[in-house]
């Protein structure tokens, strides 16, 4: 009877719990389908090249292409102003906490612009901020994969006449995802736990719910449940990814 009443209140409060269950998905979800892509054009623009004052470089008469000089000319030709803004954008992201960019982001539109939203704010602003800060995680990563592709694909693929688009997808996006398979399910998997930290924004996710059953009756089994919750989904997470990294192991 002990363990009947037991596995009835466990029951009855993942039932409780279920609605938390459902937010923490949707945020997971929602934030991995913006925050990916988003990152991907992040990790571009930190790769660009394009400087609006090359012209003020000397010019290499045998190659015909700008060198490096000294002084302003050579500062401000070799000034990338999308690699520049990419640097800062990554830099702040990834240097100030998650917690204080999930407020910026929910009263930035009040403070700034005098706009007062509604409630309904609160969900996009978790998910703005989520998509955002892990961009610049994954932007970092993904450009890790892609430089570390050897020249030689590059030159192998032009013998081959691919153009530029040819070649990233078709040769190097392959590669980069392959070699990237392990820190991006590392930031997946913390993704999972910093949904938590959409309470800062009263957005009822499964923690702050377990939380707040926790306090009204007075025992801990919720978040212990909360806990298990996090600790399957987790790895599942884990699991997932290491399949999908072993089938993309050809040769071995």
């Amino acid at each position: 009877m002990r363990w009947a009443e037991y596995f009835n209140i466990i029951l009855n409060i993942i039932q409780q719990l279920g609605d938390g269950m459902l937010a923490t998905l949707l945020i997971f979800i929602l934030t991995l389908v913006f925050s990916m892509p988003l990152g991907l054009l992040v990790a571009f623009a930190r790769m660009s090249k394009w400087t609006p004052f090359g012209f003020m470089l000397k010019k290499d008469g045998n190659a015909g292409k700008g060198v490096i000089t000294g002084g302003l000319n050579g500062w401000f030709g070799n000034f990338k102003p999308i690699q520049f803004l990419a640097k800062i954008y990554i830099s702040i992201l990834r240097g100030t906490p998650l917690m204080l960019q999930l407020l910026v982001v929910y009263f930035a539109p009040y403070y700034v612009f005098g706009v007062t939203l509604s409630k309904s704010y609160r969900l996009i602003a978790v998910l703005i901020g989520f998509s955002i800060n892990y961009a610049a995680y994954f932007a970092e990563i993904y450009r890790s994969g892609i430089e570390a592709i050897p020249v030689g694909q590059y030159e192998a693929a032009s013998v081959l006449g691919y153009n530029k688009y040819q070649t990233f997808f078709k040769i190097v996006f392959p590669q980069m995802v392959k070699r990237i398979l392990p820190p991006v399910t590392n930031e997946i998997i913390t993704l999972v736990k910093d949904t938590a930290m959409a309470f800062v924004l009263n957005y009822t996710e499964m923690f702050t719910l377990a939380k707040q059953i926790a306090a009204a009756k007075t025992t801990i089994m919720p978040l212990f449940i909360a806990g298990a919750f996090y600790f399957i989904f987790n790895w599942v997470v884990a699991y997932v990814m290491e399949r999908v990294e072993k089938s993309l192991s050809y040769y071995r």
